[in-house]
């Protein structure tokens, strides 16, 4: 058995704690040993301890939109000595002395790794197009905080203490006026403010800033060190930019050279990628032993990682087990250094109190001064002042490196630490009762294709998830008939999920030229996506296209389509089904999470929706290079979403390359016409207003068929059929018997309309939001080889404008549908013809 070996200085320089270097792993506890007094076991509880916890408070914090920084800290300080750590049994016992070495091991290798995927992730470039206006404001936004934590350090900084006042003056200076870049994103997805302009402007502030502190980080480490001369720190300024040099000149020239020994499209080989891992360490331990801190030369190595394949393997080979287990670690230490309990009498609380407070002002004064010389809105400038008080990963780096260094003291970094955890909490709640963009609710006519005039342009939303989307969409709005009486305007939106990642953010900030690289996965597609449509524009006239991107969870994506939809005045959304086809020619699920994007779109959109179900559209025969040749069938019950669908096939049979049949559907002498339920009181008005209005729409059904077969009947390429049909097998029946050629089925949601034609299909439904024949259309055991465009009418303000609510949906309750008619200006009435819907 080894000697244990002593080492000093793992809390304060008077305290000795012993090592013992041979026990690591346990014998087991049948042999009568405690796992908690070795190494290993020891760490692998206090690692779980610690991502459980901080998971726990990110499900807690959620509702209150708070950023996954200030749950890992908050479960670091309820793991250390401010809450559990009271206890004395649980601090000797999960946390003592001897093993704070090996968890600040980890936590720094976390670290290491953690900030080399930032500096991968960033990229300079756009720091150099930011613009004046958000140069001046990232730099004014620092000179204030700076002033303020000078003025502080002066009350803060105790005479005994052998620190140099300049030291602690930088230290406590860089800690106030850094802002956290990654942390700003999250909020500001999280806000919906990403694409807009103060958005824009806080990211590349905060760039430009995160950058700045780095530098006056390097300059405090290297001043730390107040035992040797400053000639010493000179050394050290000196050395860390022969190191950036080195870095630029020789690291970026050798991995740019990897990157063209491998062939295009293939993947970069596991050796290089381990020589870059590797240099990563040799990075962190040249600047350690410079006397930088050593995750400055791994934000520099990765900052010299050029753009494109080789950023996206390394981002997505190391993101989720560095961010999601070793990351949180370090949070978590720098909890456990936090004693609360330090900051103790009244006065000192008071000081806490003030340094938030004038910290946060410094930042928003400075901001709102360059905000109004640059004439923007007060309001604006406050919102974007209170943005650039996010804290994060910088600000803690700067806390934990100035206590390990003893510039900072236990009261000291407790202070700063709950400043840094108050002033990032408080930003979302502030930022959403003051920053309240006008939400216009545009008042434009032409909701729906059958209203939108023939002759003028017509305006489409399509929601993109994957590049596999793309096809179909283009070929089906290629068919769609642009003219250059009637163009067609594009607006490709690409739904990407909001993640905790820093690099799915950096998508938006990216307004890239195509001759840049892509930085991760998600640019990469949307690259993909962007380019095919910009293809597709080149070689087909009258049309014109514009990429969007939504980055949003999954279940506020709906919200931003629809914001895209209202504010492009958009007459007809495109989104894709959730399933899409297996090779045998089944159905399956791609993304649970889409069906619920799909169901929220059907239920809050400003206009005509229309889900489209991919099973390849380009089996037609392409007749020459602009000539498409498909063979669509419209299936006609009635309602407004037939008469939405036949508008949309009626458009696309102007085309000449398409073959259109319009099937209608009627009911025969047996159909039993669908009785009312009679409601609890007799006299119920809405029995009347049920009538009138069934009889109504069949009246709307019948001009529009008519008027339809009148302006078509000369037309070879649009072939018309009745079908009489006295039930639902009669229907499913007679769908069967369609000519197998089609390529395209186009049929409305039936939305509310109650037919004896459908009775008993919606029974057995998988998916209730294609309506009961979109449904079937698009299910496995139908053997159809086509796609299917199910069509869902705007129907808010009703056919002629008399406040008609669009219904629930009779299958899910969980479809509120709006009512667009109080926003109109109208009183608002109740939804007529409710008893009509009813299960």
């Amino acid at each position: 058995m080894a000697m244990p070996v002593t080492t000093a200085g793992n809390k304060t320089e008077d305290l000795i704690v012993c090592y013992a270097p041979t026990m690591i792993t346990t014998n087991g506890i049948w042999q009568g040993d405690n796992p908690l007094n070795y190494s290993l076991p020891l760490f692998i509880l206090q690692l779980t301890l610690v991502v459980v916890t901080t998971r726990i408070l990110v499900f807690i914090l959620k509702p209150f939109r708070q950023p996954r920084v200030i749950s890992e800290i908050l479960g670091g300080v309820i793991l250390g000595p401010s809450v559990l750590g009271q206890s004395e049994k649980f601090a000797s016992a999960v946390f003592p002395l001897r093993s704070v070495m090996v968890l600040e091991t980890m936590a720094n290798v976390g670290l290491l790794y953690f900030l080399f995927l930032v500096g991968v992730e960033m990229d300079l470039v756009i720091i150099r197009r930011t613009g004046k206006k958000a140069m001046v404001i990232a730099i004014a936004g620092m000179i204030l905080p700076f002033i303020i934590g000078v003025s502080f350090s002066f009350i803060l900084h105790q005479k005994s203490s052998q620190v140099n006042q300049g030291t602690f003056i930088l230290f406590l200076g860089v800690a106030l006026s850094v802002t956290a870049f990654p942390v700003l994103a999250r909020i500001l997805a999280e806000l919906k403010l990403l694409s807009s302009e103060i958005g824009r402007i806080a990211m590349s502030s905060a760039l430009i800033n995160d950058v700045c502190a780095w530098i006056l980080l390097a300059f405090a480490i290297a001043m730390a060190d107040t035992d040797t001369t400053t000639l010493a720190s000179l050394w050290v300024i000196l050395s860390s930019i022969a190191f950036v040099i080195f870095c630029i000149f020789i690291v970026r020239p050798m991995v740019s050279w990897m990157v063209k020994r491998t062939p295009e499209g293939e993947a970069i080989s596991e050796f290089y990628i381990c020589l870059i891992l590797t240099g990563v360490m040799i990075a962190g331990f040249i600047t350690d032993a410079i006397g930088t801190h050593s995750v400055f030369g791994a934000f520099v190595f990765g900052l010299v990682i050029p753009n494109g394949p080789l950023g996206v393997t390394l981002i997505e080979k190391l993101e989720d087990f560095v961010s999601g287990l070793l990351l949180p670690l370090f949070f978590a230490m720098s909890g456990l250094k936090t004693n609360v309990m330090a900051i103790t009498g009244a006065m000192t609380w008071g000081y806490l109190v003030i340094v938030i407070i004038l910290a946060c002002v410094g930042k928003i004064a400075g901001t709102l001064l360059v905000a109004l010389y640059y004439q923007m809105p007060l309001y604006e400038g406050v919102a974007l002042g209170l943005l650039m008080n996010t804290k994060g990963l910088v600000e803690m780096i700067v806390l934990n490196v100035g206590k390990d260094q003893r510039v900072l003291d236990d009261k000291t970094f407790a202070i700063m630490v709950i400043v840094a955890v108050v002033m990032t909490a408080i930003i979302t709640p502030i930022v959403t009762s003051i920053y309240k963009p006008a939400r216009r609710f545009v008042p434009y006519k032409r909701r729906s294709i059958q209203r939108s005039k023939p002759d003028s342009e017509l305006r489409v939303l399509v929601c993109i998830h994957t590049p596999r989307n793309v096809p179909t969409i283009i070929n089906l709005l290629e068919a769609s008939h642009p003219t250059k009486k009637s163009p067609i305007c594009i607006y490709v939106l690409h739904l990407v999920e909001l993640t905790g990642r820093a690099s799915a953010m950096l998508i938006v900030h990216n307004s890239r030229k195509s001759s840049r690289p892509a930085l991760n996965r998600t640019q990469a597609q949307s690259d993909h996506i962007i380019n095919a449509f910009e293809n597709f524009e080149q070689h087909i006239g009258c049309i014109s296209v514009q990429p969007l991107t939504a980055i949003s969870p999954y279940s506020t994506m709906h919200e931003d389509i629809c914001g895209v939809a209202e504010d492009k005045r958009v007459a007809f959304i495109i989104i894709p089904f959730h399933k899409q086809q297996t090779v045998d020619g089944g159905m399956e699920a791609t993304n649970p999470a889409f069906r619920a994007v799909n169901q929220n779109v059907l239920a809050n959109a400003p206009c005509s929706v229309g889900i489209l179900v991919d099973r390849g559209l380009n089996g037609s025969t392409r007749l020459a290079a602009n000539q498409v040749s498909h063979h669509v069938a419209i299936l006609f019950f009635g309602g407004p979403d037939d008469r939405e669908a036949l508008s949309y096939a009626w458009r696309m049979s102007q085309h000449p390359g398409i073959n259109l049949t319009a099937m209608r559907f009627i009911p025969g002498d047996d159909a039993i016409e669908t009785q009312i339920e009679p409601s609890h009181e007799p006299n119920d008005p809405r029995i009347l207003t049920v009538v009138t209005d069934s009889d109504r729409e069949k009246q709307l059904d019948e001009d529009y068929i008519n008027e339809f077969r009148a302006r078509t009947a000369n037309d070879e390429s649009i072939t018309y059929i009745e079908k009489e049909v006295n039930n639902g097998e009669d229907t499913v029946a007679a769908i069967r018997l369609i000519d197998p050629t089609h390529d395209l089925f186009i049929v409305g949601r039936g939305q509310g309309m109650i037919s004896p034609l459908t009775a008993g299909l919606t029974d057995w439904s998988e998916c209730p939001e294609l309506g009961a024949i979109g449904d079937l259309l698009a299910s496995s055991d139908f053997a159809a080889t086509a796609s299917v465009l199910v069509v869902q009418q705007y129907v808010g303000m009703g056919m002629v404008g008399d406040g008609l609510g669009t219904p629930d949906s009779p299958s899910m309750p969980q479809e509120q549908f709006d009512d667009y008619s109080d926003q109109m200006r109208r009183p608002q009435q109740p939804p007529r013809g409710q008893a009509m819907f009813s299960p």
